[in-house]
């Protein structure tokens, strides 16, 4: 079964239901004696605009769905999409309604106004619970509150979520793939169908209960899993590595399990990798963890003298007395091992910071690994492909967005994709 976009004869003069992923990044900004939100990075709004510009040419009513960060069910102004319908008139140029909610009165009144060719942002799916919970009567209350008539998709990076905007309104109208959804399915598809091997995937990020088990399916398909960031704390605690207070998860104790069983899993294969220089090859397990690690007692640390490089190669057993230290990025050895790993890859798929790289004491290790990653691309032809928010964060912050084979707007559903795994948003949309 495949998945398909929509022809004119199915959208035309209708009114569209698109959920989008508008998950962006805000950032304060001063009004006088308060502050406002803006949009900090528009790579995901931008990614929506084929399917958008495409309904708005055949007369579409378009309505647009998304969620922003995880606001637990509460309506909460940080994680207001209003600043995204800002950004959408004044930076792009699109006219549109902006409704405070996204169900009930205002809603039904601003979608019953709407013109061919005209957008309507409904406000954050997410403050409802009934979202995430993939409430059907949620799902039709919105389909009956627009008048929708046909859904489309267009958020790929939100479809490993079984939720109501993703799966409950596919159900229940006419759907179809938005372009770029269609574009990511492809592109990853064409990695997980003709990889070239060597094969190296490097994890980090913050998000370490969506990406420890996802270890275990890519790990299946990589030749090398080069773990960095947060996610590398639970698998140096699963190695029995001290850690000392290092951030796990809110999972952390389910992580390690996992983390321990996956390495446990692969603790006899070995990937052999060429050392140009002498003709030989090195043997290297399959999940490579850092050698060395920068720590300080919190992440928001201003002062260099605050930062303690520790070698991880020595002895470092874990015990019971830990010291008031957090590992916050990859020391100098294993930025250049990683490095030489990624310069005989042929394929590469990058997925998270190595380290806290919003602090610039603890950016090197990201940095320096984006630009290995993106000098394989030119220098070698290596298929390089990276995704999630932090990622492209961290590359736009480089200037290397160019430099990249395919730059993803997703994250966890893209390394689930290339897990193998189904993604919910994506199964109900084969028929």
């Amino acid at each position: 079964m495949t998945i398909h976009l929509p022809k004119v004869l199915d959208i035309q003069n209708k009114t569209v239901i698109v959920r989008v992923d508008f998950n962006v990044p805000l950032k304060k900004k001063a009004q006088g004696d308060s502050f406002d939100y803006v949009v900090a990075d528009d790579q995901r709004i931008r990614s929506a605009l084929e399917t958008i510009f495409f309904l708005k040419e055949h007369n579409c009513k378009i309505i647009l769905i998304s969620h922003l960060g995880r606001p637990d069910g509460q309506v909460i102004k940080e994680f207001s999409l209003e600043p995204v319908a800002f950004y959408l008139k004044q930076n792009l140029g699109l006219e549109v309604e902006f409704a405070h909610d996204c169900i009930g009165a205002e809603v039904v009144e601003k979608a019953a106004a709407l013109q061919k060719g005209e957008i309507l942002l409904l406000e954050n799916l997410r403050f409802h619970p009934e979202e995430e919970a993939n409430d059907t009567a949620f799902a039709s209350k919105m389909i009956k509150d627009t008048n929708a008539e046909v859904f489309i998709n267009e958020a790929f990076s939100a479809s490993h979520r079984a939720h109501a905007s993703v799966v409950g309104l596919a159900k229940l109208l006419p759907s179809f793939a938005g372009f770029d959804l269609v574009a990511e399915t492809k592109i990853l598809g064409r990695i997980l169908d003709k990889a070239r091997h060597p094969f190296v995937v490097v994890l980090g990020g913050a998000k370490i209960d969506d990406k420890v088990s996802t270890v275990q399916n890519l790990s299946k398909l990589a030749d090398l899993v080069l773990v960095g960031g947060g996610i590398a704390n639970a698998f140096l605690k699963a190695s029995n590595i001290e850690v000392h207070k290092s951030f796990m998860g809110k999972k952390a104790e389910e992580n390690v399990k996992i983390a321990k069983a996956i390495l446990d899993e692969h603790q006899t294969e070995r990937t052999m990798i060429n050392i140009a220089e002498t003709g030989k090859s090195l043997p290297l397990p399959k999940i490579t963890l850092p050698v060395d690690v920068l720590a300080a007692k919190n992440k928001d640390v201003n002062d260099e003298k605050e930062v303690i490089h520790l070698e991880l190669l020595k002895n470092v057993k874990d015990s019971e007395h830990d010291l008031d230290l957090q590992y916050l990025d990859i020391g100098k050895k294993t930025i250049n091992l990683y490095k030489y790993l990624l310069s005989q890859a042929k394929t590469i798929f990058f997925n998270g910071p190595v380290g806290v790289f919003e602090n610039p004491l603890f950016a090197k290790g990201s940095r320096e690994i984006a630009k290995s990653i993106a000098s394989s691309t030119t220098e070698s032809g290596t298929i390089t492909v990276c995704g999630g928010g932090e990622t492209n964060a961290v590359i736009n912050a480089c200037g290397l967005r160019d430099r990249f084979t395919h730059v993803s707007t997703a994250g966890g559903a893209a390394l689930e994709f290339l897990g193998g795994e189904k993604l919910p948003g994506i199964a109900v949309l084969e028929k």
